[in-house]
């Protein structure tokens, strides 16, 4: 169902915007990568290239929106539009609150909220064009629990979750759909630096997360699902 569809994945160097951007190039989209890192870019577009997928990268800074202007003008040039835009790229510092930096909210709110908040905003008018159009913005659990030392992360991650809630509803009436994913405990690296403490053999896989957001963008019925959220199965259900 995605065949010739257009999708951006940020922060797809690695983790879960790596297993998206395969899941979707898979499907027979057409995959823009962007991340920071040039090296893990180049090296998942020849191996979505290799697979017979059809890839290309940007190199972008989320917390830049010159950056991200330049990442939705070159997916346009070169794909001939946008049909999925999927806000993955994230950061984490982690620590009490009182020991936490100015510049530590700001690089944060920056990557996190604010870099979404731009992609959409530079997006939307080619998303109107699609007559499939979907954004996925991919939170946490931390979307709507709080964490002693993830003050700053569970901020950025409310803030996604608020912007989400209204945009859904703003871009209702030109049929694109808004959706959240919003996982648990996943095996990346940004949760092995929030907690060190946990056995990485019973988190999620950025697969399952993946998952999740290829059963979104392949169903366009009458049944809207807002929001996914996802737990591991060690952890406590409903809690």
């Amino acid at each position: 169902m995605l065949k010739e569809q257009t999708a951006i994945v940020t922060g797809a160097g690695r983790g879960i915007g790596k297993a998206v951007a395969e899941a979707l190039a898979d499907q027979g989209c057409r995959v823009m990568l962007a991340a920071r890192s040039e090296d893990e870019l180049q090296s998942l577009t020849q191996s979505i290239r290799d697979a017979g997928g059809k890839a290309s990268f940007c190199r972008c800074d989320m917390a830049e929106e010159d950056d991200i202007a330049a990442l939705v003008e070159k997916t346009v040039q070169e794909f001939g539009g946008i049909d999925i835009v999927v806000n993955n790229a994230g950061i984490g510092i982690y620590g009490p609150l009182e020991k936490s930096r100015t510049v530590d909210w700001d690089r944060m709110m920056a990557v996190n909220a604010r870099g979404p908040y731009l992609l959409c905003r530079y997006a939307i008018k080619h998303l109107r064009r699609s007559p499939r159009a979907f954004i996925v913005n991919i939170g946490s659990v931390v979307s709507h629990k709080g964490y002693p030392g993830q003050s700053i992360y569970t901020a950025t991650k409310h803030a996604l979750l608020g912007l989400s809630k209204s945009l859904a509803r703003e871009l209702q009436p030109d049929d694109i759909r808004v959706h959240m994913v919003c996982p648990g405990g996943v095996a990346t690296d940004l949760v092995s630096h929030a907690r060190p403490d946990l056995d990485l053999s019973v988190l999620m896989q950025p697969e399952d997360i993946a998952d999740a957001v290829i059963f979104l963008v392949t169903r366009r019925g009458n049944a809207v699902i807002d929001e996914i959220n996802l737990r591991r199965a060690a952890s406590t259900p409903w809690a």
